[in-house]
């Protein structure tokens, strides 16, 4: 069964952050030549926060290319933003109409800048009463947002990322999940299934057992993805499952990435 014919409701896209040397066009090119379904485009490089002209315009060629906006991966970590400038990070206004003018549904955002056993209690509310304002604004909107799931941040564990999310407790906040670096698939497995109810897209690669910056092509990782998959095959909500970074930066990696994510989403 091929990809295009199968019912299913997890769909195969890239965080364009992958490859932050790549223009927005040459990435639409890419993707639609690969035949991933979406894009995840970072706030960093591609669509920068507050620059809605070039929203509208990435915006516009995803579209035109037969691809969806996933989502829009900004940089909005709760802990030093909505400054007077940019170098304060960006204000929640800037991220908010930015994901408007670019189409998106979901905007990415992080915990902070530091792990649940570092943190204040006083910065844990501050990033608690911030997620909850933004959610609603979200939710205004027609945007979902998703907490980005890495270490260091207040999402780092399953058990700090569904305390936090039980906190803010707005049906349009959630998590994003990736294998957590150097740990046992068994125990990334768990953590996946304990944030499940809460999980939205995922970003896909394969390290093994190795560090950052250690990538690995993402075939290799066929017999630990199989489980992920098979775990969230039940799901009928939409989630996007998106290539994240890429062994050696290679555009012809990528291909091969993408031909072995289609044949996972279809298998699993």
């Amino acid at each position: 069964m091929s990809f295009d014919t199968m019912n299913c409701a997890r769909r195969p896209g890239l965080v364009s952050i992958s490859f932050r040397e790549l223009s927005p066009d040459e990435i639409v090119d890419l993707v639609a030549e690969s035949g991933l379904q979406g894009i995840e485009w970072g706030g960093d490089v591609h669509v920068p926060h507050g620059d809605l002209e070039t929203a509208l315009r990435v915006g516009e060629l995803t579209g035109a290319a037969g691809l969806k906006v996933a989502s829009y991966g900004s940089y909005y970590r709760f802990d030093e933003c909505g400054g007077d400038s940019e170098s304060d990070g960006p204000s929640m206004e800037s991220v908010l109409k930015t994901a408007v003018a670019l189409g998106a549904p979901a905007i990415r955002v992080w915990a902070g800048r530091a792990g649940p056993n570092e943190i204040s209690r006083e910065v844990r509310e501050s990033i608690v009463r911030r997620a909850q304002e933004f959610g609603e604004k979200a939710s205004f909107l027609g945007i979902r947002l998703d907490f980005e799931y890495h270490e260091n941040t207040l999402t780092e564990t399953p058990e700090s990322t569904l305390g936090l999310l039980e906190s803010v407790n707005c049906s349009n906040v959630r998590s994003l999940w990736q294998p957590p670096l150097q740990m046992l698939p068994q125990l990334r497995l768990e953590g996946l299934r304990q944030i499940k109810p809460w999980m939205s897209n995922v970003h896909c690669n394969y390290f093994d057992q190795e560090p950052w910056p250690d990538i690995k092509p993402l075939n290799d990782g066929e017999m630990e993805w199989a489980p992920y998959l098979e775990e969230l095959a039940d799901s009928a909500d939409e989630r996007w499952v998106l290539i994240e970074h890429v062994c050696d930066h290679s555009v012809e990696q990528f291909k091969s990435d993408a031909i072995a994510l289609k044949k996972w989403l279809s298998a699993y």
